[in-house]
């Protein structure tokens, strides 16, 4: 059975390649995450030849050991966007400044079978960095997050992603306890802007990095 399983994804990966492909994302497979990793660490990154490098919030960049990786690097300047432990002024100078570096590590909320991304964002710093700035975008997303259509990406963001991410990182919003989104007007609420991502301008700015397996919220 877990063949059977394997191979029913690899080919609605291999599909949703051939739809991003043709929305002008440059896209790579991965089997794992571990895959993933060492395909970003040892052929992405060194064929773009980045100077400076930076992320947004992404449980799956943290799971592929890509930001532990990344995060003390030598060979690039890293602006470290998740580190908790600096005053929240120059936490938010970070993410500004991130948005001019070379290269761009984040997840994605949703990716339809037609080749869209689909993301809704508290501070907007990732959703910014994916439509402008950094000189290339890398996204890291887990199987997962596949969908059929606009109107499923968006409930699922809503109703799933948001929700268990309010509640994996203490917000105290509606959603946190009925796991379903309320339309909230409260202070931390994290679904303030939303993009969709239809095409990758300029051709292979955007490349995204499919992993055969779930991964993130």
């Amino acid at each position: 059975m877990s063949n059977a399983i394997e191979e029913y994804w690899w080919t609605r990966i291999s599909d949703l390649k051939v739809a991003l492909e043709a929305n002008n994302f440059e896209v790579f497979l991965a089997d794992n995450a571990a895959e993933a990793k060492k395909l970003v660490l040892e052929e992405i990154i060194p064929a773009m030849g980045a100077r400076s490098i930076s992320w947004g919030g992404s449980m799956t960049f943290v799971d592929t050991g890509l930001y532990d990786a990344l995060k003390n690097s030598d060979a690039v300047e890293v602006l470290d966007t998740s580190d908790r432990s600096i005053p929240p002024e120059e936490f938010l100078e970070r993410r500004r400044k991130a948005l001019l570096t070379d290269l761009f590590f984040t997840g994605t909320n949703a990716v339809t079978e037609g080749g869209q991304l689909v993301n809704l964002d508290m501070t907007g710093n990732r959703v910014a960095a994916l439509a402008f700035g950094p000189r290339d975008v890398v996204i890291v997303v887990g199987r997962n997050k596949i969908v059929s259509d606009l109107d499923e990406a968006m409930y699922r963001i809503k109703n799933y992603a948001a929700p268990a991410n309010a509640i994996r990182l203490g917000m105290k919003t509606p959603c946190t306890k009925t796991s379903y989104c309320e339309e909230c007007k409260s202070a931390t609420r994290i679904c303030n802007t939303w993009t969709i991502t239809e095409k990758s301008f300029p051709k292979g700015r955007i490349k995204i990095v499919i992993i055969n397996e779930d991964m993130g919220l």
